[in-house]
């Protein structure tokens, strides 16, 4: 990037602060102001992380290029389109919305505006990840672990929306068809929202996935298992780890088992995602995670949410 793009941050709560430091720390941006309902807070990050702390974005608008987006889910729809109305480039955090309607809409928005719409699904942007993409081998059964202590923030969404979906986006991204068919279960148990759910999935082409998140749990667990035909890999997306196994043929009747660490370099994804999204801007091209990935994604998990509710009946 041959200039630092002129950027902004609305809604500096726990994770909008992570997105000012990165972009504070980034050759290619220049954080111009931060965004928080609760002004006091807004200045606090910006006497931080550089830039104006103001109450409302229609403050910067004028002045930056692109902007992310960590405001509650429910009013991502309005904060998205106002920017995009004002031809400023967008990162959206996950769930891209509240409901397909409202992320067709953004999607359309930035296309028929010729801007960069880029959804912060933060695990597509983990090393690990991305080396285990790379050695794609048609998944059969993939096991996924997301289990997470009780936090306040993100309860105007259930563990589904809030961090099951990390998984689904990865696991379509890796499996690579349609689910045909979908079981599932949930409980809420510290809020009135489901607060811990598993999902069975079935793709097209006989791949299955179960997939259980939680967000009550003592331990922090974010771990991928894959079995294919002839291997076994095991990702852990907090340590930034994959292992493959392989059975190779061994002498007489026993065979090998051997055990590789996929290459990667350690770094933070959400770093990885910022400069995604800008590099995109700069470049003109299409994030690595865009608003039709982050539409598929929520469509899947508002499926697993219907199914759910049927389930509890």
């Amino acid at each position: 990037m041959t200039e630092r793009l002129k950027v902004a941050v609305v809604g500096v709560g726990q994770l909008g602060s992570r997105h000012a430091r990165v972009f504070s720390e980034l050759d290619g941006a220049e954080l111009v102001g931060v965004v928080d309902t609760d002004l006091e807070r807004a200045r606090g990050v910006a006497a931080t992380y550089g830039g104006r702390g103001v109450a409302h974005f229609r403050e910067l608008v004028k002045d930056v290029r692109a902007a992310s987006v960590a405001v509650p889910t429910v009013d991502h729809e309005a904060a998205v389109l106002e920017l995009l109305e004002a031809g400023v480039h967008v990162l959206v955090e996950k769930p891209i919305a509240s409901s397909r309607e409202q992320a067709e809409r953004m999607t359309k928005t930035a296309a028929a505006k010729g801007l960069r719409f880029a959804v912060g699904h933060t695990e597509r942007h983990n090393p690990a990840v991305e080396a285990l993409l790379s050695q794609r081998k048609d998944p059969r059964f993939i096991e996924v672990h997301r289990l997470a202590s009780f936090s306040p923030r993100s309860l105007d969404i259930d563990v589904v929306l809030d961090l099951m979906i990390h998984d689904l986006d990865v696991v379509m991204t890796l499996v690579g068809r349609e689910v045909a068919s979908l079981e599932a279960v949930g409980v809420p148990v510290l809020t009135p929202r489901v607060d811990i759910a598993n999902a069975r999935l079935r793709f097209e082409g006989g791949a299955v996935a179960n997939i259980t998140a939680s967000r009550v749990s003592q331990e922090k667990v974010r771990k991928l298992r894959v079995f294919a035909r002839d291997c076994y890999v095991s990702l852990d997306y907090q340590n930034q780890e994959a292992i493959r196994y392989r059975i190779l043929p061994g002498e007489g009747q026993r065979p090998n088992i051997e055990r590789e660490e996929l290459s990667l370099v350690h770094e933070e994804p959400l770093k990885r995602e910022l400069q995604d999204f800008l590099e995109s801007v700069a470049e003109g091209r299409a994030p690595l995670v865009t608003g039709e990935d982050g539409t598929r994604a929520l469509e899947l998990a508002l499926r697993i949410v219907t199914a759910m509710e049927g389930s509890n009946r």
